[in-house]
């Protein structure tokens, strides 16, 4: 008997803005249904919105062609961002020192799965 998929994911590496920023976004789009987590991200004003709504149409596309599950009916299960590798620059300040920048990246990953 075969197993039933219980989610299917999509996962972006090394995207170049910070995680924090990323989980604001991802914050508006839990737990809602695919048509309406595409809406609010057409319409959200920030730097995340168009690489999330990328990756969540990336879930959707594996859903339905790996997988072979309705689009009508699918769900953002979970997402979530993780750290990614951090550049490390340096920033000269007055007398001689040096203040470090640190320039974050973030691992997004975004699941979708059927209403039961």
């Amino acid at each position: 008997m075969a197993e039933e998929i219980k989610a299917v994911r999509a996962i972006r590496r090394e995207v170049r803005i910070s995680p924090r920023k990323v989980a604001v976004v991802l914050d508006l789009i839990r737990g809602k249904d695919l048509a309406l987590a595409k809406g609010i991200l057409r319409n959200t004003p920030k730097a995340a919105s168009p690489v999330i709504l990328k990756l969540l149409k990336e879930a959707e596309s594996n859903a339905e062609h790996n997988f072979h599950m309705d689009k009508e009916n699918l769900y953002v299960s979970e997402c979530y961002a993780g750290a990614g590798t951090t550049l490390k620059r340096v920033q000269p300040r007055a007398q001689g020192r040096a203040f470090r920048i640190m320039k974050r990246a973030s691992h997004i990953t975004v699941c979708v799965a059927p209403k039961e």
